[in-house]
C-alpha cells in the first residue's frame, strides 16, 4: 500500500466513523424526544383542520342537533369555539373527546376517516343523563 492509498483509506475510515456518530446522535434524539418521533410518524394533515360535530340524542331527555366545532392539530383535539374541548386522535383515526359547555359535560369516542367521522357520546346535559351518536364533517 502506498502513502496515497493509506491516506485515502484513512480519510474513508474517518468519514464512516463520523457517519456512525451522526446516526447514533439521531437515534438518541429520537428516544429523548418522543413527541418528535410521533410527529414524524404521522402523515402531515391527515386529520388536521376544523371539524363540525353534530350530536344526536338517542337516550334521555336532551335536545338533539347541537353542533360543536373541534380543531385537530396533530394528535390533539381542542375547541374551535363553543365550549371546552380536549381529546386525542390516533394515527388510524380513533378519537376520544371530552366536552364541557357551562354545567353540561359529555365524553365520546369514535373514528375519523377522510373528511367525516362517526361515534357515540354520553354525559349530563343541563342535569339530564343522556347519550347518543355524533357525526363529524371536516370544513
Amino acid at each position: 500500500m502506498t502513502i496515497s492509498d493509506q491516506s485515502i483509506a484513512s480519510t474513508a475510515f474517518l468519514r464512516l466513523r463520523a457517519l456512525r456518530w451522526i446516526f447514533a446522535a439521531a437515534a438518541i434524539a429520537t428516544i429523548a424526544a418522543p413527541g418528535a418521533a410521533d410527529a414524524a410518524g404521522r402523515l402531515p394533515g391527515m386529520y388536521d383542520g376544523t371539524w363540525n360535530v353534530v350530536f344526536a340524542t338517542t337516550r334521555g331527555n336532551c335536545s338533539s342537533g347541537y353542533s360543536v366545532p373541534f380543531t385537530v392539530i396533530g394528535r390533539r383535539v381542542s375547541s374551535a369555539g363553543g365550549g371546552r374541548v380536549s381529546g386525542s386522535v390516533s394515527r388510524v383515526g380513533s378519537v376520544a373527546v371530552n366536552v364541557s359547555v357551562g354545567a353540561s359535560k359529555a365524553s365520546g369516542g369514535g373514528r375519523l376517516a377522510g373528511n367525516s367521522g362517526i361515534g357515540a357520546w354520553s354525559g349530563v346535559i343541563t342535569g339530564d343523563h343522556c347519550s347518543g351518536t355524533w357525526q363529524a364533517t371536516r370544513t
